[in-house]
């Protein structure tokens, strides 16, 4: 082809999509500041550096990350079966070597005759298509020109709160109700007595908190707009119930009073499959959150699709600015991928860069898209960025069930009920290639 692709980041994300391009026949020039430049993250010199764990979660396909990776690899991913060559015992996790993992990926991004590496930071945009894919510590420079092309819908902090499933939660504690009944009664309500509301307090300022970075310390102690629930409720025995758990205007319809404290959940996705904890963004470990946070009546047994995250993240509002092929509304050449664009975790960037690269090619070409069905992983974390209904509250997400339409049938077991999912997403996927003749490597 005579069009040449600008990726720049050569993470998990830029990797799958440099790769995908190459592999449509499309020449590429890949940008990575490193080794030149270093974020405050990242320590190793090779490209796809896994940072944080090493684990790329669950392998079995009956899982919302094992799916995932499955449908990355119809798709033809180039992380993937790198991560399976170098994988070390987990139990049921695909766990990596890191450094073998990153220099298995690096060797193939650089031997493949296609992709040209870039060597240096980028302070200009490039010019044509271009694919940005620089992760959530993207450069002061990278960032004033991400700014300028989103305008107002770049974040610099992830502050969210925990998800749960809606059928996971005891509907005999609970009820629907708006503050003051304006509107239409769309929180759920978790009414507390006194006797529970100190239980809970307590149990949350004596909960086991994750150690902040050095980079992430100082925008997070200032930053008051997503003060984490623990550190709220560390302020004062009822600093809470007159925050995110205040009773007022709340009456409980089964008491007809009101309750000494209440935790509202609010609607996450447009199907009313999962909610959110109103006000709940932590910093706790993730088991202390399913401890604590199961001690709030109706959640006993909640099905939690992520846990909340307080952590120093760069991120734009994607359901505003891109379409599900990630490119951008506004600037149809330019796509982004990897967690900037708020899909949350190691393979979800890496699927979003698959996405991105397969999307540009097929566009270059003049092909039919490849539309990611919306009972795939892929096709609803695709959607769950790009749309609008999502746009007011925007925080990350990552793989989970949850965001997959219902299947139509009741099935109690849960590994069963997971199966489910993923033959109907494995079916429906196979015949969107099909139809429209997209046919991977892999």
């Amino acid at each position: 082809m005579s069009v040449t692709v600008n990726v720049i980041g050569a993470g998990l994300a830029g990797c799958e999509a440099a790769w995908r391009l190459a592999q449509e026949g499309i020449d590429v020039l890949l940008y990575e500041m490193k080794p030149e430049k270093f974020s405050p993250a990242h320590k190793y010199g090779g490209f796809a550096e896994l940072v944080c764990s090493n684990s790329l979660k669950a392998a079995r396909i009956e899982s919302a990350a094992g799916l995932l990776k499955y449908e990355m690899e119809l798709l033809g991913s180039l992380t993937v079966p790198c991560a399976k060559e170098n994988s070390v015992e987990a139990g049921g996790a695909l766990a990596v070597d890191r450094e073998r993992f990153s220099d298995s990926v690096t060797e193939k991004i650089r031997s493949h005759p296609l992709i040209e590496v870039v060597p240096g930071e980028v302070t200009q945009l490039p010019k044509g298509v271009t694919i940005i894919a620089t992760g959530p510590l993207t450069s002061g420079a990278m960032a004033d020109i991400i700014r300028e092309l989103c305008g107002e819908g770049l974040s610099f902090y992830d502050a969210a709160a925990p998800i749960v499933t809606y059928e996971s939660l005891d509907t005999d504690k609970i009820f629907f109700a708006s503050r003051y009944d304006r509107g239409d009664a769309d929180y759920i309500n978790c009414p507390m007595e006194k006797d529970e509301y100190l239980a809970f307090h307590a149990a949350l300022i004596g909960a086991e908190r994750v150690e902040l970075k050095d980079f992430e310390t100082h925008p997070l102690s200032v930053y008051e707009g997503c003060m984490p629930i623990e550190v709220l409720a560390s302020r004062g025995v009822d600093t809470m119930r007159f925050g995110p758990m205040k009773p007022v205007g709340i009456t409980d319809k089964r008491t007809g009073r009101r309750p000494y404290a209440v935790v509202q959940l609010r609607r996450e996705n447009r199907e009313g499959t999962l909610f959110n904890l109103v006000g709940f963004q932590t910093n706790l470990k993730f088991g202390e959150q399913k401890r604590v946070f199961s001690m709030i009546p109706g959640l006993e047994n909640a099905e939690f699709m992520r846990y909340g995250v307080m952590h120093r993240n760069t991120f734009i509002n994607s359901p505003a600015l891109l379409n599900t092929d990630f490119s951008m509304r506004a600037r149809p050449g330019i796509y982004f991928a990897g967690q900037i664009t708020g899909v949350e975790g190691y393979m979800e960037s890496a699927a979003s860069g698959i996405i991105a690269g397969i999307s540009a090619a097929r566009r270059i070409k003049g092909l039919e898209p490849l539309i990611l069905p919306a009972d795939t992983i892929t096709g609803a974390l695709s959607r769950y960025i790009s749309d609008p209904f999502n746009a007011e509250k925007f925080q990350p997400m990552g793989a989970n069930m949850g965001i997959l339409p219902d299947i139509g049938v009741r099935i109690k077991d849960k590994k069963e009920r997971y199966g489910a999912y993923a033959a109907r997403a494995v079916d429906s996927l196979r015949k969107e290639m099909d139809r429209v003749g997209y046919e991977s490597d892999s």
